[in-house]
């Protein structure tokens, strides 16, 4: 996972790496490697997430973005300039063992979204155990709004709802391409 290391999510984001990879998929064929170079119509769609749970265990999945640099996009609006700093693309709670399906929808997804002439940023999945199933009384983000995604930091929301135990990550880089208009069009 020294991927983590290279592209500075370690320590811009978290503080240690995630032992194991997450499997993430995009269209049953495109599968997502620590730090590849994707475009944001490649991931417009909700991937699939793989892991391995443990019985009678809940975990939490975070996807943030950086816009320099929550998914995190920790880089917003570019990994220089991080004025929105993480900003987080889905969020799913209450995942019973590893059926991702079956977790509570916080936040639905938003694929990547750079703006134009902003470089690469990071998109970054994380997974957390859990202690027990709990009520996070956080609001329902609908994937047709950004109101309240900017600056939520994983560190924060992992110490809110006392998520220490990172299980898995992976992460991707994207840059703006042609389906970006076509993704802020449907933000009301």
């Amino acid at each position: 996972m020294e991927r983590f290391f290279e592209e500075k999510i370690v320590p811009d984001v978290i503080d240690a790496a995630p032992l194991q990879l997450l499997g993430v998929t995009y269209d049953e064929t495109f599968s997502i490697e620590p730090g590849i170079i994707t475009t944001p119509t490649q991931v417009q769609n909700e991937p699939t997430i793989k892991f391995a749970g443990e019985p009678g265990i809940f975990y939490t999945l975070i996807m943030h973005g950086m816009y320099q640099r929550l998914p995190i996009d920790p880089d917003a609006p570019s990994r220089k300039n991080s004025i929105n700093g993480e900003w987080q693309h889905w969020l799913i709670v209450n995942i019973p063992e590893g059926r991702v399906s079956e977790g509570d929808v916080i936040s639905e997804y938003i694929g990547a979204g750079p703006p134009k002439e902003t470089g690469l940023h990071r998109y970054i999945f994380l997974l957390y155990k859990q202690k027990s199933r709990q009520d996070f009384g956080l609001p329902r983000l609908s994937c047709s709004t950004t109101k309240g995604r900017a600056k939520q930091k994983v560190r924060e929301i992992c110490s809110r709802y006392h998520l220490k135990n990172l299980v898995a990550g992976n992460f991707f880089q994207s840059e703006w391409d042609d389906y970006v208009p076509k993704l802020y069009a449907k933000f009301r």
